[in-house]
């Protein structure tokens, strides 16, 4: 037996030395289904999750054409989950345990989305810099080593880049308007950057997970690497904008080839991870309150995919 598992595991180590995907049916070690069920599980849980600040706009949205393009954003990260828990449960883990999961706490979602949309500007700012940190991640994944998480990331990578457009755009928009207008986009930008970055999460050396992430190339990319790819072509953006980085220590560094950037709060991020950010309770509550009250949605699909499988038994038989 153990001479099996080493032949296994030298074929698994062979597949990821020669970028080729690992598949469902494929001998894997413990440690990387345990990773990728972590990862995909936070992945899924942060798409849904993340319906819900944009979801509160959606009778507030100024115009038509902004509810229109809000419903749009919000029915594709509903999409998302559903892609991602279904690639999660090829690892052998039900829907089920996974929504217990986050329930209870033992999973995350990004931190991201316990901050709070004050105002319409924020509908932006998520769009643009909360989306489209999660573009520089999600297009590194669709590289990942696990074959139906990367062709999930496919699909959503091309939505996302829809998500971050039109953020930009409103933003744009408002930026071009009124004094007030303006002034919106800049609250909005000063509450929102600083989160965007913690979104990559800890530094490298301070990430639990990282080192055994990349050697299995799950991750193509470290938190530190995506993170400064996200600054260097923000930048830009927020300046044809109009709109002021809120980092005093933001600068060009031309032996770097990069942006060099002020530090991080990590603390904030951490208590945030912890449970105690502006919103935790209200939308963890508010996923369960949702989810046992529709109980019998799922209940009545349970049904019928029942009845369905039993009449077509029935018509083969006959």
């Amino acid at each position: 037996m153990e001479n099996n598992t080493v032949n296994f595991e030298n074929v698994f180590n062979d597949k990821i030395g020669k970028n080729e995907y690992i598949e469902p049916k494929d001998w894997m070690p413990e440690k990387y289904r345990k990773t990728l069920i972590r990862q995909i599980s936070q992945h899924a849980h942060s798409e849904v999750i993340g319906m819900q600040p944009e979801g509160n706009w959606i009778t507030r949205a100024p115009s038509l054409r902004r509810k229109a393009i809000l419903l749009a954003k919000i029915q594709d990260e509903g999409g998302h989950g559903l892609y991602l828990y279904s690639a999660c449960e090829t690892l052998g883990i039900s829907r089920e345990e996974l929504i217990r999961q986050l329930h209870t706490g033992a999973a995350k979602y990004s931190s991201i989305f316990n901050y709070p949309a004050l105002n319409w500007a924020d509908i932006g700012a998520i769009g643009w810099l909360v989306d489209g940190a999660a573009i520089v991640n999600q297009v590194s994944l669709q590289r990942t080593s696990y074959g139906p998480y990367s062709r999930a990331m496919v699909r959503i990578c091309k939505e996302e880049s829809f998500h971050q457009r039109q953020g930009y755009e409103l933003l744009l928009e408002l930026c071009r308007g009124s004094k007030e207008q303006k002034a919106m986009a800049q609250d909005a930008m000063n509450r929102w950057w600083w989160p965007s970055l913690m979104m990559f999460g800890p530094h490298d050396a301070d990430s639990a997970h990282s080192a055994d992430s990349i050697k299995w190339k799950i991750k193509r990319e470290t938190n530190d690497e995506l993170r400064q790819k996200f600054i260097d072509k923000t930048v830009a953006q927020a300046e044809f904008l109009g709109l002021t980085i809120p980092d005093p220590d933001l600068k060009w560094n031309e032996a770097r080839g990069h942006y060099d950037f002020g530090k991080i709060d990590w603390e904030e991020f951490n208590n945030v991870i912890k449970g105690n950010g502006p919103c935790n309770k209200q939308r963890l509550e508010h996923h369960v309150k949702v989810h046992n009250e529709n109980a019998w949605v799922r209940e009545a699909a349970n049904a019928y995919a029942a009845k369905k499988a039993k009449a077509a038994k029935g018509a083969l038989v006959a």
